[in-house]
């Protein structure tokens, strides 16, 4: 049975900025990076909260 797999906050941090900073589509970065767009669109979600100043409990990078 597979796992969920786990991904750095430096992984995460990357992926979200490909999309966010360097523009690139979102669905090449899901090809490349084989994550899924429910996990691309949490961690851009969660990624922002982080910036906000928002450090509550349910804004942590998993």
């Amino acid at each position: 049975m597979m796992g969920k797999p786990n991904f750095s906050n430096e992984f995460i941090r990357d992926a979200v900025a490909q999309i966010t900073e360097r523009s690139f589509p979102v669905v090449e970065v899901l090809q490349r990076l084989s994550v899924s767009p429910h996990s691309l669109y949490a961690w851009k979600k969660q990624v922002a909260r982080r910036a906000s100043g928002d450090t509550s409990k349910d804004a942590k990078i998993r």
